[in-house]
């Protein structure tokens, strides 16, 4: 009102500008009647630009101080729940996606770094949520059911009910006794290991468990139909399928499992069995970055778990890249991100070759060479430019 001779409802309709959903259109308008009348105010040439600067940035960035207040106090609630509760703070971060900033896999991580343990999804334990365990006095979450690709919640519900009245004793069991269960449902929980341990405590593999889906899928024939029919009521309950002449998933052929099926793993991460071969070409992992000075050369891979380009950055864009030790975060100048574009929005695994900055405990690297790195056994999911 002072510098641009705005009338009370103007200045009124700025500052709800600042607020409405970051309109650049509703800002560019305002902007005009604010030049017209800083001008008019003996306001001009740089002086007007910055003051102008100033009130577009904090437009695209800011919130009233009421909104931030609540905001502290629910990031300092969740923080301390975090540190003193991280199985019950990790399970109800999973039972509730989407939501926030990270994804599941990233979630699981970053807890398991911390030292929460994780048990996979098995239809013999699992619930519909994520669950706490308790087993020799340490706390542990379960993966729920919900993050079965694919699986409808009310068919996984028939399958928790039916095993609260008794347990399965085979898969033929499982799916006379949740007969509303797909081919493909049963598929995808034999791939992702929740068939494992259906036949007791020693379990098969999950290879197995798809030899054996595939076969409880097929309708049986007049003769065995005969067999079964004049069979006791216990042996149809529980019939058992031969072993597969089929061999175990190797631990890569497991990971691309898990994340095709669930998204996620609560095994090691994707990058975990790379280290010693990117060790020997010199990668550094995420957890060492900090140890290294300021202005030295490095080289990083993770997954590409955030892209972010604020509009305030003028053009910058920032990563955020895990592996198995940590995240690490990476600057990408406007020119290099116009070089490579499409590497860097379309690869879930990079591999990038900069210069460390750490500086006041702030640890980051300036990308000046952006790679996909190769890895078929994972797609990980990111949250992008949101």
């Amino acid at each position: 009102m002072i510098a641009a001779g705005f009338t009370g409802g103007e200045a009124e309709e700025l500052r709800r500008a600042f607020g409405f959903k970051r309109s650049e259109a509703r800002m560019n308008d305002i902007e005009i009647k604010l030049r017209r009348g800083m001008a008019a105010k003996g306001i001009i040439g740089e002086t007007q630009n910055r003051i102008v600067k100033s009130i577009t940035s904090f437009a695209l960035y800011g919130f009233p101080e009421s909104h931030a207040a609540s905001f502290a106090l629910l990031a300092y609630a969740s923080a301390f729940l975090k540190c003193h509760y991280l199985a019950a703070f990790t399970t109800a971060m999973l039972n509730n996606q989407p939501m926030g900033f990270y994804q599941p896999a990233t979630l699981i991580k970053d807890a398991q770094r911390h030292g929460l343990k994780f048990k996979p999804i098995d239809v013999m334990c699992s619930e519909w949520d994520c669950t706490i365990e308790e087993h020799s006095g340490d706390l542990r979450v379960r993966v729920g059911l919900r993050y079965v690709k694919g699986l409808r919640k009310e068919t996984a519900l028939q399958i928790v009910e039916q095993r609260a009245e008794r347990p399965f004793h085979s898969i033929d069991d499982m799916k006379q006794r949740a007969p509303q269960i797909r081919i493909d449902e049963l598929r995808t929980l034999a791939s992702v290991g929740a068939l494992n341990f259906i036949a007791g405590e020693k379990g098969i593999h999950r290879r197995d468990a798809l030899w054996q889906v595939e076969r409880a899928n097929r309708s049986a024939g007049p003769l065995l139909s005969s067999a079964i029919a004049s069979a006791t009521a216990e042996k149809l309950a529980t019939p058992k399928g031969d072993p597969s002449p089929l061999e175990p998933m190797t631990p890569k052929e497991r990971l691309f499992a898990d994340f095709h099926g669930t998204g996620l793993t609560v095994g090691p991460h994707p990058l975990a069995q790379y280290r010693m071969e990117l060790a020997k070409q010199g990668i550094v992992p995420a957890s060492h970055l900090r140890g290294l000075p300021n202005g030295q050369g490095v080289c990083v891979v993770g997954a590409v778990i955030v892209r972010q380009r604020p509009g305030t950055a003028k053009g910058f864009v920032f990563l955020s890249l895990e592996d198995e030790t940590g995240i690490a975060n990476i600057i990408i100048t406007p020119q290099l991100f116009e070089r490579d574009h499409t590497v860097v929005v379309h690869h879930s695994f990079l591999l990038i070759r900069g210069t460390l900055q750490n500086l006041d405990g702030v640890v980051s690297v300036k990308a000046g060479r952006i790679e996909p790195f190769r890895l078929a056994t994972a797609e990980v999911q990111s949250h992008d430019f949101h």
